[in-house]
């Protein structure tokens, strides 16, 4: 997979980069991050509020797990869309607090995501339908709406367009780095001639990572007119092809939201919204598509207690679902990832990954090559050096490659090794 200066370079509609770009790069939002008191430390920031200058079309996708925490189960009904299953509406502000999930919380849980969003919609002067509520932390603990009452109007005076930075660290829970991404692309010879369009984005996730549908909590923001359904099919094309490619460790978590918000503030007074068949349209979904495969990987790459980040890329196979399965098979072993983590190029680990994946092939079909070193060939193991593996497993991204020899299918998921460092960071989560 592409990384994104390879992705703009090549896109069929160009677009540039957006120098420590994040979610208020595009135009018509504001953010901010403050320490409200979810989190005992002070130093901790643990609300955040991006906010749109007018109500937008806005999607989301969410988790399909059935613990789905109470943020979710609102977000859902506010964004309910026309068609049962498809997320979208209009909505003005999304407000993200870290440190406790709000999940298996019953009632009471279902009434403080309520709650807070009448909190964030008397601040900002709105109603509180137009409030995309998200927690992150701890399952099973009480959200307490004291840190709401006096956070919110703390988060809301710092609001601007600089405050992006400290609203992606506000959502962090295990993250050891914030994930922000920003890309830019012009109207010219697309249908809005003299406008420069952005679509950028912040996200959190380390842990618990297999999403269904979504990601951990992303919130992506874009300047181009919009319809809200258009909005939520080009989210649900980005979000499968990025989002629900990285695993860290095969769990889905109860919280998983992702936001996509269209201010249309960077065309012209009166432009109409691009469609679905326009150019314009086309240079969005690559655009957002860059921007949530950028988060995806580094979702992957932060991983808790990883060293490297994992491509497993396999092809030759007969269907799209195929090639998935055994990528995401491979990605989910556990003796694949522990192996990377000691640099040891076990292929044996990946072909019984494959073997079990329910991806249609015949052993005596498959090659398997690690870091660019052919490992296996036909089913059968080749000769290799050692120490070239050894020294080739220094890089930071270990890419694992598989030819299952039978079609034509590809496809690639984002995961990370497995060190002591997991079992560390999960064992003392609560305490």
């Amino acid at each position: 997979m592409r990384t994104l200066t390879e992705s703009a370079a090549s896109a069929s509609h160009p677009f540039s980069i957006v120098e420590g770009g994040g979610v208020t790069s595009a135009r018509g939002f504001t953010a901010a991050g403050v320490h409200a008191g979810f989190r005992a430390n002070p130093n901790r920031l643990d609300l955040a509020l991006v906010v749109a200058d007018e109500p937008c079309p806005t999607a989301g996708v969410f988790t399909r797990n059935a613990f789905a925490a109470a943020p979710v189960r609102r977000s859902r009904r506010i964004l309910d869309g026309a068609v049962e299953g498809e997320s979208y509406g209009i909505a003005r502000a999304v407000v993200v607090n870290s440190g406790n999930a709000n999940a298996a919380t019953g009632d009471a849980g279902m009434a403080a995501a309520e709650e807070a969003a009448h909190i964030v919609a008397d601040e900002i002067g709105c109603p509180a339908d137009e409030v995309i509520v998200s927690s992150t932390g701890v399952i099973g603990v009480q959200l307490p709406m004291e840190p709401f009452r006096t956070g919110v109007p703390q988060v809301a005076k710092r609001l601007s367009r600089a405050g992006g930075e400290d609203a992606a660290h506000a959502i962090m829970t295990t993250d050891t780095v914030t994930k922000q991404c920003a890309v830019r692309f012009s109207g010219d010879g697309i249908g809005y001639p003299g406008c420069t369009f952005t679509v950028g984005g912040m996200a959190k996730g380390s842990g618990m990572i297999m999403p269904d549908m979504a990601t951990m909590i992303a919130v992506i923001t874009t300047d181009i007119p919009c319809k809200p359904r258009d909005l939520r099919a080009a989210l649900k094309r980005a979000a499968d092809a990025s989002f629900n490619r990285v695993t860290v460790d095969s769990d889905t978590s109860t919280n998983d939201m992702c936001i996509l918000m269209a201010s249309g503030a960077a065309a012209l007074h009166g432009a109409d919204p691009c469609e679905p068949e326009d150019d314009a349209f086309a240079a969005f979904e690559e655009a957002l598509s860059a921007v949530c495969t950028y988060l995806a990987r580094q979702m992957a790459k932060d991983g808790e207690g990883a060293t490297k980040l994992v491509d497993v890329c396999v092809g030759g196979a007969a269907t799209e679902a195929d090639a998935l399965a055994a990528a995401r098979t491979v990605a989910n072993s556990p003796l694949v990832k522990t192996a990377i983590a000691g640099r040891d190029a076990n292929w044996g680990r990946i072909a019984a990954a494959l073997g079990r994946s329910g991806a249609a092939f015949s052993q005596e079909d498959v090659s398997i090559s690690i870091m660019g070193i052919p490992v296996c060939e036909g089913g059968l193991a080749l000769a290799f050096d050692e120490d070239e593996a050894l020294a080739r497993f220094e890089d930071p991204e270990i890419r694992i490659q598989v030819d299952l020899g039978v079609g034509q299918a590809q496809a690639t998921v984002w995961t990370c090794d497995l060190t002591h460092d997991y079992i560390t960071i999960n064992g003392d989560y609560r305490t």
